[in-house]
């Protein structure tokens, strides 16, 4: 553990960082060195599992406690394997402060949760990346991701197979122990975590080899996920039930996947609406045209009407992009540029003069309404 760096550094962020500002460094981060976008690179690859690592445990209340009390090894599910850690890898950080301080004179000691009660797993976060045509159609995509499964040895009980845990004795099976001490206002009693199970109400005589005890285990996990059409760069797919396991037979925590929109070369979506510039020449804008238009579905003809100004922005209905909630589409709208030839021969500059010598302020709406302007405030 002595060559990890620490979490907070990893994420770039100060010890006493918020959730928010864990979390919003963390999508930082995790966007910058995501491997779909570092395909085959290796150390982007490694920066991403030390990336996750990190928010793995900075997002959970309590192994960031222990994580800031112990260091990695407070959060690091192999050290102390079979009793020699002063606390478990599910070990709630109550009690740790309760073994230093205790309850005073019982107030609230008694409404510890049974250490051996059912509970849920952490959610566990990834990100996708899809093109802008995937996240408008929709598709099918196969994700890897790290989560903390049920050891398939030992069944979750953390004992070797063919052996079982012990309740025990000490606190009979609770977790937690109450000791009397005498004080000059009398005998105060206080609880605190079981000395001998370490709160857990239970024994292991014989770790399991597999997961050392522990009950659970990391593992890699690919998984199909359909994404639906109209999603959004930014949005959260949640995929219930594929987070980590739970303790104790408790539920397993959700997957949430960050979804990540790659730019289009053509398109920009502005809602459920798509954009586009269209470059047209002055001579189709003068004269009109019929052009080919770029759409999700493919191309498409529209008619450019004469006289068409830069600037002029005509929509295809119904060409945007999917509700989300399967009901319709946006439109596509088509913004027109008009391009200025560049380059011109003398020839053709000399057909270009003796075409603007043969127009008048009759030809030009914007540039006649211009100079009636100037001639309302200056006079001749």
């Amino acid at each position: 553990m002595a060559d990890k760096r620490d979490y907070y550094e990893v994420l770039g962020v100060q010890k006493g960082a918020s959730d928010d500002e864990i979390k919003k460094a963390y999508r930082k981060s995790a966007k910058q060195y995501h491997p779909d976008l570092h395909p085959g690179d290796k150390v982007a690859e490694e920066k991403f599992k030390e990336i996750n690592e990190a928010y793995e445990v900075l997002s959970d209340t309590e192994k960031r406690a222990r994580y800031d009390q112990y260091g990695h090894a407070g959060v690091d599910p192999n050290f102390g394997a079979g009793g020699g850690s002063p606390f478990g890898q599910d070990m709630d950080i109550g009690d740790i402060f309760n073994s230093f301080f205790g309850g005073f004179g019982g107030f609230g000691g008694n409404r510890r949760s049974n250490p051996n009660a059912p509970k849920r797993g952490n959610d566990v976060e990834t990100q996708v990346v899809i093109s802008f045509e995937e996240a408008a159609k929709g598709c099918k995509k196969t994700i890897s991701y790290n989560n903390i499964v049920t050891c398939d040895d030992c069944h979750g009980t953390g004992a070797q197979k063919g052996t079982q845990a012990r309740t025990c004795s000490a606190c009979s099976g609770t977790g937690r122990v109450t000791v009397s001490q005498r004080s000059p206002f009398g005998v105060v009693q206080t609880q605190r975590a079981c000395d001998v199970c370490r709160g857990k109400g239970k024994i292991i005589d014989t770790p399991c080899k597999s997961c050392n005890g522990n009950g659970r285990k990391k593992t890699a996990k690919k998984i199909d996920i359909t994404i639906p059409a109209g999603i959004s760069d930014e949005q959260i797919l949640n995929v219930g039930g594929h987070g980590n396991s739970g303790i104790n037979g408790g539920p397993a925590g959700d997957l949430h996947v960050f979804i990540k929109v790659k730019p289009h070369e053509i398109f920009e979506r502005r809602g459920d609406d798509v954009w586009c510039e269209m470059p047209i020449t002055v001579a189709q804008a003068m004269l009109g045209s019929e052009v080919t238009v770029p759409t999700l579905d493919g191309k498409v003809s529209y008619s450019v009407h004469e006289g068409t100004q830069p600037g002029d922005v005509f929509k295809l209905k119904g060409k945007g992009i999917p509700h989300l909630n399967g009901r319709g589409r946006g439109d596509q709208y088509v913004k027109m540029n008009v391009e200025i030839p560049r380059g011109l021969n003398s020839k053709q500059k000399k057909a270009v003069n003796e075409f603007g010598e043969s127009l008048n302020d009759k030809n030009y709406a914007k540039r006649r309404n211009f100079k009636e302007k100037i001639k309302k405030m200056f006079g001749e």
